[in-house]
């Protein structure tokens, strides 16, 4: 990778469309992926982006349906339920020696890209934000910062650290590393309990911390023994310290696409927990029943199986 890349942007909504304004803003050249309306939209009015961070600005990108030629790296930004439609359009030949980099939650798709792609290539990114897309082409960015890990057990360092110094110096504080299943099992704990039951309560943050604190502190407690279990970090009080640092109000994204009425990211998350803790022998009851409350009230609204 050179100065100044090539990156694609495989849906770019809240958190691609962010990103794609940034790297554009920088200077680097921005393909977004999408379907027709919203690729015809952004090749007109670029992408808007609305952020008390990093300011209110406009930035151009090309935009297309599918990736039709070699980029450094394609930066997967989909829902994990949109992913495999979503491929479809970066097909294996022409994504060629381009790293992939999946900003998904969740902590088994790498091994699903790594079967598609070459393995050498998945370079898993998390990151911490809260933006969101109002409309196609216009991104609000709410939190006052931006944050990402990037890793890849086989991707080669100088490739890690040449897109994160991209990021970096685009907005987004980006570091590289080492440990692959720690950076994706510290999201997993932090997220699962937290998308779970603000999902099933259909209540923000603050409320399940002290309604059902009981409930909340087991869960974090069956994470942190799953991600033990898997090789990662487990630290049940740091997790809870980090909940009731939030803003009362805050959502997660599970709890908002279920309000929204779109399909819920719950095998990704519940369902990857249980797939865990059955394969390490953790016992995980606290989760089984909540992911069962929760498939099993929204099964029939939200199309998930």
């Amino acid at each position: 990778m050179g100065n100044e890349l090539t990156v694609a942007v495989l849906g770019p909504g809240g958190v691609g469309g962010l990103l794609a304004a940034l790297l554009s803003r920088a200077g680097h050249r921005v393909i977004c992926l999408s379907g027709e309306e919203t690729a015809r939209t952004l090749r007109t009015d670029g992408i808007r982006v609305r952020s008390t961070h990093f300011g209110d600005f406009t930035a151009p990108v090309e935009a297309d349906t599918e990736l039709r030629e070699r980029v450094d790296a394609c930066l997967v930004t989909v829902k994990h339920t949109a992913l495999d439609a979503a491929l479809a359009r970066v097909p294996a030949p022409t994504l060629s020696d381009g790293l992939l980099v999946p900003f998904l939650n969740g902590v088994e798709h790498p091994a699903t890209l790594r079967a598609r792609y070459r393995p050498d290539l998945v370079a898993p990114g998390v990151i911490r934000v809260e933006s969101t897309r109002t409309a196609p082409g216009v991104v609000e960015h709410g939190s006052p910062f931006a944050e990402i890990d990037l890793t890849g057990t086989a991707v080669p360092r100088a490739r890690l650290d040449a897109l994160a110094e991209a990021l970096t110096a685009a907005g987004p504080v980006t570091r590289v590393q080492d440990d692959e299943t720690a950076t994706l099992w510290a999201k997993m704990s932090f997220l699962a309990p937290f998308a779970l039951l603000t999902t099933y309560y259909g209540l923000p943050l603050g409320e399940v911390r002290s309604r059902h604190r009981d409930e909340l502190t087991a869960l974090v407690e069956e994470t942190a023994a799953i991600s033990r279990a898997c090789g990662g970090p487990a630290d049940p009080g740091q997790a809870l310290a980090r909940y009731d640092a939030f803003p009362a109000s805050t959502k997660s994204s599970m709890q908002r696409d279920a309000e929204a009425g779109r399909p819920l990211e719950l095998d990704a998350i519940g369902g990857a927990l249980l797939r865990a803790a059955e394969r390490y022998g953790v016992p995980a009851p606290v989760t089984a029943r909540v992911t069962a409350r929760v498939l099993g009230e929204l099964s029939g609204e939200h199309g998930l199986t």
